[in-house]
């Protein structure tokens, strides 16, 4: 595959290169921040939305028993879940699925509990709808992170919901199977309902292995999936959570219909299917890649820029690094990753206070353009030093 193929992408209306300006002041960065990927999509996926586009109308459509049978034998094919028991509900996207888990099974003044850093809008979603946010900061031993049981099992007696994020963004973390069990345990005992981010599922590096927590008990557990991570689909906003069949499924298809968020898009159901039934082998060949890219970071900070240090990165394509070393406050850490060297990456504090000091960067580029960042990097480091 051409990965390392440098595709244009300003221009159309993409928001990782055409809202640089906007967001960080400059057009002439690189670009190492929204987390979607610099890669053409597959054949099979553009073959079968070309197919799509000679169809001429456009109308109302819904997704089709194919794609509901494409997402039940990919998730038995990659992770041995059969999800079929499941009620699966159709959403644009997973923060839709998580606002709709919220507003539909908790109330205001709910406390809901998250495990930080992560994903901001996590924080948003749940503050943004008038309920009570409980964090659980994951706890830094040498090169990643474990959980504070203690503090989890304490959070949960007063939770109505505990969002999970696995593999985890920002820190990369995929979670054991010994962690999970424990994790739906604890909620299990005191009755918290999960919720289960699981888009980045298809982005794990060996010797890890993404397990979907529902696999262990899917009473409590809504499941959020997509390929818009693995298969670089996130522009066509399509996505679905799997419900426990019941008061709970029925709760958020209500949600989901008075929403109006229920139909889905032509060709975003078109791409989903594609990429479940077709296009394995080219996630295959992108793991691949993206786990060499991974590689050439970790030697980079290991060897050449010590000052930084990447955390280890099992899943995702999103390296967490330390830059506490520089001595540098949040606006000039900042304003250094900006306008001395010359990239765009998100600060780590936006993934909460337990993120301040760090930086996320998107490795899912093209090699020649994640050399030149390091190039940049490397240079904005010694002339500061």
């Amino acid at each position: 595959m051409e990965f390392n193929k440098i595709i244009e992408r300003r221009g159309s209306a993409c928001f990782k290169y055409d809202a640089l300006k906007t967001v960080y002041g400059r057009e002439d960065l690189i670009p190492l921040w929204v987390a979607d990927m610099d890669f053409a999509v597959s054949d099979e996926i553009l073959k079968a939305l070309k197919t799509r586009l000679e169809h001429p109308i456009f109308g109302y459509n819904f997704p089709n028993e194919q794609f509901h049978q494409s997402i039940k034998n990919w998730m038995d094919k990659r992770f041995g879940w059969d999800p079929s028991a499941l009620k699966t509900i159709s959403v644009p996207s997973l923060m839709t699925a998580l606002a709709i888990a919220i507003l539909s099974l908790s109330k205001t003044g709910d406390k809901i509990l998250i495990q930080t850093p992560v994903y901001p809008p996590f924080h948003s979603t749940v503050v943004e709808h008038s309920r009570e946010l409980l964090t659980n900061p994951l706890i830094r031993v040498e090169n990643r992170y474990e959980v504070d049981w203690h503090d989890f099992e304490a959070k949960c007696s007063r939770a109505k919901m505990f969002i999970l994020c696995n593999p985890h963004n920002p820190v990369g973390k995929v979670f054991s199977r010994e962690e999970l069990q424990r994790m739906h345990d604890i909620c299990s005992k005191h009755k918290v309902l999960i919720f289960s981010d699981e888009i980045h599922a298809d982005i794990v590096y060996p010797p890890f292995q993404h397990i979907p927590i529902a696999s262990l008990g899917p009473e409590n557990v809504i499941t959020g999936i997509s390929p818009a991570k693995s298969f670089n689909l996130a522009g066509l906003a399509t996505a679905v959570m799997f419900a426990p069949r019941g008061e709970i499924s029925r709760a958020l298809a209500a949600m989901n219909e008075a929403l109006h968020t229920f139909m889905g898009n032509s060709f975003g159901i078109v791409a989903f299917t594609a990429a479940y039934t077709k296009a394995g082998y080219w996630l295959d060949e992108l793991l691949t890649y993206l786990q060499s890219n991974r590689d050439v970071l970790r030697n980079f900070f290991a060897n050449e820029l010590r000052e930084i240090k990447m955390l280890d990165c099992e899943g995702t394509f999103l390296a967490w690094l330390d830059c506490r070393q520089l001595g540098m406050n949040e606006a000039e850490l900042k304003d250094f990753i900006t306008n001395k060297a010359g990239l765009a990456l998100n600060p780590g504090h936006t993934f909460g206070q337990e993120g301040q000091g760090y930086m996320r960067l998107n490795f899912a580029v093209p090699r020649p353009i994640l050399t030149e960042a390091l190039d940049r990097l490397r240079t904005a480091l010694r002339d500061k030093l």
